[in-house]
């Protein structure tokens, strides 16, 4: 699943009139690189969540064969239901084995191909070192688990991860986010995950969407 249904306002203007997940990166709409890389990966099915100008969104990627795989969309209301919500909403599509879900707005050489959720967790997160604007991390990572409290170093989640659909039980339809489920998960020990030493950029701004245009367009 790709978490496509934000409104993007730290990039308005941009954001007005193109939903975020279309914005260009080196003339190609930055959620098509997360959409490769998972074909890529061997993902033959895929969710993708909207609310902000979803038609544009579903009008550009289609039904997902230029890529040999097959898109889904899990359209959400005005304001849209906020990235547990997102997920809730979407359960149905995402069958009963455990999912991907990716922030449309980030861009990482993270190979997807190497997530693995260990069957005692109900989710794993990749982790990164600290950009500038997130200095102080979200969870530490000790011998391949996640905790939310604790001393030592802590590095920041990387709007990737693999979850099980009982990481939502109890829920109820609805907006509502994601990280207070995931740190009751931590306090049981049932969170697992990886630090991805590669490259990762979170697209929240247009300077930093501008940064990755010219890092981009260099590499190719």
């Amino acid at each position: 699943m790709i978490l496509a249904a934000g409104r993007g306002e730290r990039m308005r203007p941009l954001t007005d009139r193109i939903p975020k997940p279309l914005l260009t990166v080196a003339g190609r709409p930055l959620i098509e690189y997360h959409i490769e890389a998972l074909a890529g990966a061997g993902f033959r099915e895929l969710v993708i969540n909207h609310a902000h100008l979803g038609g544009q969104i579903e009008r550009a990627l289609g039904d997902g064969r230029r890529w040999n795989l097959r898109i889904l969309y899990s359209p959400e209301p005005p304001g849209a239901l906020d990235t547990g919500g997102g997920i809730f909403h979407a359960l149905a599509l995402l069958g009963d084995g455990p999912f991907a879900v990716i922030n449309a707005d980030v861009w990482t050489d993270y190979d997807f191909g190497r997530l693995h959720c260990p069957g005692d967790s109900l989710a794993h997160l990749i982790l990164v070192d600290n950009p500038g604007h997130n200095p102080d991390g979200d969870f530490l990572l000790s011998n391949g688990r996640v905790t939310g409290e604790g001393r030592g170093s802590r590095l920041t989640f990387s709007g990737i991860g693999l979850y099980r659909a009982a990481l939502f039980k109890g829920c109820r339809p609805g907006a509502f986010p994601l990280a207070p489920l995931l740190r009751a998960a931590m306090a049981r020990g049932e969170v697992s995950g990886e630090h991805h030493r590669g490259r990762w950029l979170d697209v929240g701004t247009p300077q930093r969407l501008e940064e990755l245009n010219d890092f981009v367009s260099n590499l190719v």
